[in-house]
């Protein structure tokens, strides 16, 4: 869908409703997604190349556990009532089982629905909120945590995956706690088996607000990148 696109055939793409008998203007229903896509450009929204193919009728989601996948399908094809209530998914569980596949198979359906979406490995994503502060550019912290808040649905793999710090600590609680207030969407990853482990790594009250955001769904199986190759597939994650 073009961005210049009303997603719901209503306004000729500026975001506003012209009403010609009053000559009046109103928001449009599009305008709060037009507003959301713009603050996300400067985010990472883009599928990395080895998940753009990722498909429901292809492996390796055709290998995962069908009930696990069968949450995934239900959740996309309600994606839009899923963001704009707020609702994700939480995976979890052992390595190589499919919880980043099917993390940005959901992703790639938000894109493909005009949602704006960040995508981003936390490790990364914490190097990122760093450079804000020796940023040369005026780009400040405060802008990144809103710009993060304000995106439809925020992806972020490998929770857990980084070293504990009080700062780590900080910046993830400031991330999670401000989408919970705003009921944003989040899709996470983690290779922590439980909220309790996870509880331990990233804090209590952070976990607690992710449960509350999102369905919870372990993953667990033999690890697919141990398997030796027998198609050129992208690999479970």
């Amino acid at each position: 869908m073009s961005e210049d696109t009303c997603a719901f055939d209503l306004c000729d793409g500026s975001g506003f409703v012209v009403d010609d008998a009053t000559n009046t203007a109103r928001d449009c229903r599009c305008r709060a997604q037009r507003v959301s896509r713009a603050r996300a450009r400067s985010l990472s929204g883009v599928i990395p190349s080895k998940y753009r193919g990722v498909s429901f009728e292809r492996p390796p989601v055709t290998e995962i556990d069908s009930s696990r996948v069968a949450i995934v399908r239900r959740f996309v094809n309600r994606i839009d009532e899923n963001l704009d209530t707020g609702r994700g998914l939480w995976f979890y569980g052992s390595h190589g089982t499919g919880k980043t596949t099917l993390a940005m198979l959901v992703s790639r359906h938000a894109l493909e629905a005009g949602r704006s979406v960040a995508i981003y490995s936390l490790p990364r994503l914490l190097a990122e909120i760093r450079n804000t502060f020796g940023d040369d550019r005026g780009t400040s912290y405060t802008d990144l945590l809103d710009r993060l808040t304000a995106v439809d649905l925020l992806h972020i793999d490998d929770v857990g995956a980084e070293n504990t710090s009080e700062w780590v600590l900080e910046q993830l609680y400031a991330i999670v706690n401000a989408r919970y207030e705003d009921e944003r969407s989040m899709i996470i990853t983690t290779n922590l088996r439980d909220t309790e482990a996870l509880a331990k790594q990233i804090n209590a009250r952070t976990v607690s607000r992710l449960v509350e955001m999102c369905e919870v769904m372990p993953l667990y199986g033999i690890d697919a990148r141990q398997e030796p190759p027998s198609r050129p597939d992208a690999r479970s994650a």
